[in-house]
């Protein structure tokens, strides 16, 4: 069973086109330097803990007004109880959308062969070479790389994502990622928070990308993919 350490009780901004509640997993495996979901991705005391019953009895009682929930983290993939708990929202009417950051691609496609899951919202930390450094962690590029072939091809409505940070992503890396990712449906820019505490301290007051930077980035990726944006309040 599932133990939920946040809550967003309304979002118009987490799925895209509806109107949805997010639900924040534990634990990860990435330690991206620039996360600022410090306690969530350690698995540390949130001071919230919500039951999977509690969370599918506020769902419940909001059926009419929501039009689906949003599981994120920390890494969602790392709970085995995920798949009966999208499983559950549907049964309420509800859509699902997936965060993830691709690293466990075997159970993203059960979710997917399942159809457990109504969007997906993969995380892509750096072009291949480089990913180890902007993930924080050891990372085995190839199962990355499935992942987001099997989003790709799912059949699922879906977006890639790219926090921007001027220590980690040149614009060369960030037209890798397009080469990489060339054909897939959308893909969003998002500005980094150094003002922040973050996992990474040294990029604490760091600088970020100016707007018109990230919308010059924006414009050169659109020749790889059928949307690219800047993610705005990202």
């Amino acid at each position: 069973m599932l133990v939920f350490r946040g809550i967003q009780k309304t979002t118009l901004i987490d799925f895209p086109g509806r109107v949805a509640c997010t639900l924040f997993l534990p634990g990860c495996d990435f330690r991206c330097p620039f996360c600022y979901n410090i306690t969530l991705v350690l698995g540390q005391e949130t001071g919230v803990e919500i039951t999977e019953k509690e969370a599918l009895d506020f769902l419940q009682g909001r059926k009419g007004f929501l039009d689906g929930v949003c599981i994120t983290g920390g890494e969602p993939l790392l709970h085995s109880g995920l798949l009966g708990f999208c499983k559950k929202a549907h049964a309420l009417g509800l859509l699902v959308k997936l965060d993830t950051n691709g690293s466990m691609p075997e159970e993203l496609e059960r979710l997917i062969k399942e159809k457990a899951v109504d969007y997906i919202a993969m995380d892509i930390k750096a072009p291949p070479e480089k990913y180890s450094e902007a993930a924080g962690a050891k990372v085995d590029i190839a199962k990355i790389k499935r992942s987001a072939r099997l989003i790709m091809e799912s059949g699922i409505d879906y977006e890639f994502r790219t926090t921007v940070v001027p220590a980690l992503h040149s614009e060369a890396d960030l037209l890798e990622i397009g080469e990489w990712l060339k054909g897939a449906r959308r893909f969003f820019l998002q500005q980094f928070n150094p003002n922040v505490p973050l996992l990474g301290r040294s990029l604490e007051g760091s600088r970020t990308y100016s707007e018109a930077e990230l919308q010059g980035f924006a414009e050169k990726l659109r020749k790889f993919f059928k949307h690219a944006e800047v993610r705005a309040g990202a």
